[in-house]
């Protein structure tokens, strides 16, 4: 594969995303779309000698998310900004969440192009969809830069109150952050001690479905050399199904000692406690979904799930001189998750009930104890400006799995009036087995300025596992294996002028088969799955500052996977593979006085190239298909409108296409668009009021299917809040 997309490879691509398109038509269109896209970009483009070290730009100018200029801390260790990185890196800034009123992290996330969330109780309702790969395994999770290790699903951070900002890379990034991210990573990152004057601020919110909501925060600088940062947070709801109660709380608190100009040293600590809602989805009836069992829930009475995480680091970040930066981190992670759930339902025509079955007890304990640094250097190489960064990181990881085998049920019960009973289960819930994970890694970037304008960016991470698996109930090792894996990325950015680049990237990546803190028998005999990706885009700053856009074309080919035999369909094989190609694009503008508009579209085209699966022990090829939970076309739409000094109206669209459930493409979860709006009013320079509807119009929908392909998880209806925020 080469490491750029010719043009003419460029029309045959958009074709292939298109099929239903006649191929002249096709590439006549999508050449005049370039163009069209080219033209305003090359007349709006300023002529300046001036270099990227001479534009120094805020996060906030030109409004929020006007931010390709602006310092990322995802996707690389080298400092730079979005407009300087060869990939699709999307920041979400805090200015943005409070616009937008995103509570849910999965709700912020998903305002990014091209990414969408399939969360379900099984995954901790953390996993996201992105270029076509789905789950932990694919689409990576970090809290300030740091991977809970194992592909689990992740279920910190949840709540966005203490977030400062969201950044979305998407395509390969194990060069990075190692194997399990194909499809891409997104980084949360939380507020952080600053040097300024103690600012603090609190939010209450009340709402329908007996919604309440209380944030507090603190932070600034205590002396000369302390400061500090403190964020709490709580709320509860009754949910949109019945019997949906849920509530969770969070604390991310950090003191900052900076002894010298040169030295700086954090200890922060986040910590926390979901108890979601105790959904598992509504079964299909005679192969569709009713209406009248939207707001239904099959579950047991006395169900749990119950979430505790705790993430604790030390950071130290030494500048001896302008030319050198080093960073370091020592942390611990902590997660314990319980359910006790009736998960099964399926419809029996013949008794006209819901049968529940897979009364489920499971228990997870799960620990990483690690050590991260690195450290850049800027310099020159042949003559030429050169930063090159240097790092590794280790640490260990510990998982304990109890669970009753999965064995029990509580009855059937009526769809429409459902009398919940008790979880029964004749098995005990006990420690099953205990997997553990020695990782280390070593990884170098390097950033060479070929001249003002042409840059070259490499980056390889060499990766090392051990995997052991202890058998709890016998005492006896289940199996030892060891993974290996080098991930490297080479691209090159190429200014045309100050605020217009073009990139192009060629990446490789690995993903484990399955959860390596998880990780069976079984499954443990094979190596990690192989992606590649090339990729091309523009960026650009428009208007003085005051718009960006984005354009981003890909494919990704991820090889190695697991297929069915076909000789044996009962046996697995690692020849199996699935590949991606996409256009995804994003623009935000100031443009008109008050009014701002922020958008993007991503059009995709995922594949199975090479797998099969086993149906009634008959071996069956699913090539050609859709990988489920794969939107093939996603949209969002933000407006903002302050027509008053002390008033601003707010208005998003989000556009989630048609999704398959299952890997046969028989069932299929509709295409979907969801609406909110918002009005806001500054009752005082430091007071606001916000009066905010989601999903207004109460669009029925699906965010995925959990269990069976025919069991399906609503998401939220229409909903109302009213928020108050004072800062003092």
């Amino acid at each position: 594969m080469s490491d750029t997309i010719s043009f003419s490879r460029f029309t045959r691509f958009s074709h292939s995303i298109c099929p239903s398109t006649r191929p002249a038509r096709a590439g006549l269109g999508l050449n005049a779309a370039l163009l069209l896209l080219l033209a305003p970009a090359a007349a709006l483009a300023q002529d300046s000698e001036r270099t990227l070290a001479d534009v120094v730009v805020s996060a906030s100018e030109g409004g929020a998310g006007l931010s390709l200029k602006a310092p990322a801390a995802t996707g690389s260790t080298l400092g730079l900004t979005p407009m300087e990185t060869p990939a699709s890196l999307d920041v979400i800034s805090r200015e943005q969440l409070e616009q937008r009123g995103d509570r849910s992290l999965n709700d912020a996330i998903t305002r990014a192009a091209g990414i969408s969330a399939m969360g379900h109780p099984g995954n901790g309702g953390s996993a996201l969809s992105t270029r076509g790969f789905t789950d932990g395994t694919s689409v990576m999770r970090l809290y300030d830069g740091l991977r809970q290790y194992g592909g689990i699903g992740v279920t910190f951070p949840f709540d966005t109150w203490s977030v400062e900002r969201i950044e979305v890379l998407r395509g390969p990034a194990s060069v990075i952050y190692g194997d399990g991210a194909i499809g891409g990573v997104v980084n949360v990152i939380p507020k952080k001690p600053t040097r300024g004057p103690i600012e603090n601020e609190v939010e209450a919110t009340v709402g329908t479905l007996g919604t309440a909501r209380l944030g507090l925060g603190s932070g600034g600088a205590i002396d000369e050399r302390w400061s500090y940062r403190v964020d709490l947070s709580g709320s509860r709801s009754d949910g949109w199904v019945d019997r949906g109660d849920n509530r969770d709380a969070t604390f991310s608190g950090a003191l900052q000692f900076d002894p010298s100009a040169e030295l700086s040293l954090r200890l922060s600590h986040a910590h926390g406690y979901q108890e979601p809602m105790r959904y598992f989805g509504t079964p299909l009836v005679n192969g569709r979904q009713l209406s009248a069992l939207r707001d239904k829930n099959y579950n047991v009475a006395d169900a749990e799930i119950r979430y505790r995480d705790d993430w604790t680091a030390l950071d130290a970040t030494w500048t001896p001189n302008a030319a050198t930066t080093v960073r370091a981190r020592l942390y611990h992670i902590e997660s314990q998750r319980n359910w006790r759930n009736a998960e099964r339902y399926v419809y029996n025509a013949g008794t006209g009930l819901i049968d529940r079955s897979d009364n489920t007890d499971i228990q997870h304990d799960q620990r990483q104890t690690g050590f991260t640094a690195n450290a850049a250097f800027e310099g020159q190489l042949f003559g030429l400006d050169n930063t090159v960064s240097v790092g590794f990181d280790v640490n260990r990881s510990r998982f304990r799995h109890s669970n009753n085998t999965y064995v029990g049920s509580s009855g059937p019960v009526d769809p429409y009036d459902p009398v919940p009973g008790a979880f029964q289960s004749s098995i005990p819930t006990i420690p099953r087995y205990r997997n553990t994970a020695e990782q280390h890694a070593v990884f170098i970037e390097d950033k060479l300025a070929l001249n003002a304008q042409w840059t070259l960016i490499a980056g390889l991470r060499r990766d090392h596992a051990d995997i052991s698996r202890k058998d709890l109930l016998t005492g006896s090792r289940a199996f030892e294996q060891t993974y290996d894996d080098t991930g490297w990325r080479l691209g090159t950015v190429f200014q045309l002028n100050p605020d217009l680049a073009l990139y192009a990237q060629y990446a490789e990546a690995a993903d484990p088969v399955s959860a390596l803190l998880m990780l069976s028998t079984a499954n443990s005999a094979f190596d990690l799955a192989r992606g590649r990706q090339s990729e091309i885009g523009l960026k650009q700053r428009f208007w003085q500052g005051k718009g960006e856009w984005t354009l981003a074309a890909y494919e990704i080919v991820k090889t190695d996977m697991l297929t069915r035999d076909a000789a044996n369909p009962a046996l697995r094989v690692q020849v199996g593979q699935q590949s991606s190609r996409g256009l995804e694009t994003s623009v935000a503008a100031d443009f008109a006085a008050g009014w701002r508009v922020e958008a993007n579209a991503a059009l995709l085209r995922a594949r199975y190239d090479d797998f099969t699966e086993s149906v009634g022990g008959v071996a069956t090829s699913r090539d050609g298909k859709t990988p489920p939970n794969v939107p093939e076309r996603l949209a969002n739409l933000w407006l903002s409108w302050h027509f008053l000094p002390q008033w601003t109206a707010n208005a998003g669209l989000r556009h989630v296409g048609k999704r398959y459930a299952d890997n046969a493409n028989t069932l299929k979860l509709p295409a979907y668009t969801t609406t909110d709006l918002s009005l806001r009013w500054d009752m005082a320079r430091s007071t606001s009021l916000t009066l905010s509807g989601y999903n207004v119009f109460d669009k029925e929908y699906f965010t995925t299917a959990y269990y069976t392909a025919t069991q399906w998880l609503y998401g939220p209806g229409r909903r109302v809040e009213l928020t108050l925020n004072h800062r003092f």
